[in-house]
């Protein structure tokens, strides 16, 4: 590429094409693009890879970088697949793309031989459910053990700025919860891949060779929503901030509107006896075979409050869930084995079901928050 070029380049993205701050990762070009000419690279990308109107894949084909293959987590590079939904191999514009969720949760030997390092951006919800964070940890191990760099383009993301909720227990690690972290662990995702690395928790206590590109003019103090819905289901602002509440009802009997307009801004089921919202779920891109598929609901929308009251809010709302075990005509069936694994403990449930107050279950998380924040203090690369 001609110099010129690419110094102009390199200012446009510095810039943000005129996007107003804060800036990711992605648009501090002039730190990262150096890093990939030259170099035989695999892209890890989802859907909300952007800047500004351009996918990261397109922006790099433009500068005539072809990435040797492309990376997907959950939902796939077009963010449309429903969660759970197991997605092919395929390819976009005569480049690999290949699935990292379902069976295959990282690159194989073979691929990672095959490329020099990995570019990896992807928009996080800085919830522990929340997969890309699972993705990141299993790329960063076959960087780990093949000995390639990763490059992390940062990004803020809605609940960077607080903790809440139970640690994760040793016995419930599963994809939607890997480390000893709460549901809200507060960092941002670049942060997040700081601390899976310092704290030895790769196989065998690894270490990658990581490198984190900040995000430019980014705090805390202002609450950040992606222009880019992160997920199929997570389209609007209010959507984003119950997220971290309203998912554990995804371990009980009760949908969160997956297959209506409203996912994560309502909650209700056939057998609830009290609320003032209907809803009837239906299979639609990003929610195939919702939940009560075709049966009408009775529940509460939520949005109002969360965009009233929890939008400054700095807890996961529990008063919903034990609303709704009190009011099951048996609670201990409210439950399903995936409740445990998305509280990351089954003391939560066994909280719920002895009848405790939110007061009395938020402090039984106190201590160990109050350790994991010694922990993330370590990895901060933003201001509180």
């Amino acid at each position: 590429m001609n110099k010129v070029c690419l110094a102009i380049c390199f200012i446009l993205i510095g810039m943000g094409l005129g996007r107003s701050q804060p800036l990711s990762g992605i648009y501090q070009g002039s730190e990262w693009l150096p890093l990939l000419y030259g170099k035989k690279f695999a892209v890890a990308a989802h859907h909300a890879s952007v800047l500004d109107s351009v996918h990261l894949i397109d922006f790099l084909l433009e500068k005539r970088l072809k990435p040797v293959m492309i990376f997907t987590p959950e939902h796939g590079l077009s963010g449309m697949a429903s969660a759970g939904e197991k997605i092919v191999d395929s390819e976009y514009k005569g480049i690999p793309v290949i699935s990292l969720y379902g069976n295959k949760k990282k690159p194989t030997a073979e691929e990672m031989k095959s490329i020099d390092l990995v570019l990896f951006d992807m928009q996080d919800m800085g919830v522990r459910f929340f997969t890309y964070i699972s993705t990141l940890t299993y790329l960063m191990e076959a960087c780990a053990e093949n000995k390639k760099p990763i490059i992390v383009l940062d990004r803020p993301n809605p609940h960077a700025h607080y903790i809440d909720g139970p640690v994760l227990k040793p016995g419930f690690e599963s994809y939607v919860g890997l480390h000893p972290v709460p549901i809200v662990y507060g960092l941002t995702i670049g942060e997040y891949a700081r601390m899976v690395n310092g704290e030895g928790w790769l196989k065998g206590g690894m270490k990658a060779d990581l490198t984190v590109v900040k995000i430019k003019g980014y705090h805390r103090k202002i609450r950040y929503f992606p222009p880019i819905p992160p997920s199929p289901n997570l389209r609007t602002k209010a959507a984003m901030i119950l997220y971290p509440s309203l998912c554990l009802f995804e371990g009980t009997q009760v949908s969160v509107g997956r297959g209506t307009e409203k996912p994560f801004e309502v909650f209700g089921a056939p057998f609830f006896s009290e609320g003032d919202y209907y809803f009837i779920p239906e299979s639609r891109a990003g929610a195939t075979n919702p939940p009560y598929q075709g049966q009408k609901c009775r529940g509460f929308d939520v949005k109002i409050f969360a965009e009233n009251f929890m939008a400054q809010a700095e807890f996961i709302y529990l008063d919903w869930l034990i609303a709704t075990v009190e009011l099951h005509e048996n609670p201990p069936k409210l439950f399903n084995a995936f409740f445990d694994k998305l509280a990351g403990t089954d003391q939560l449930r066994k909280q719920l079901l002895s009848g405790k107050k939110a007061s009395e279950i938020r402090d039984s998380w106190r201590s160990d928050l109050e350790q994991y924040a010694r922990i993330r203090n370590k990895y901060l690369l933003y201001p509180d």
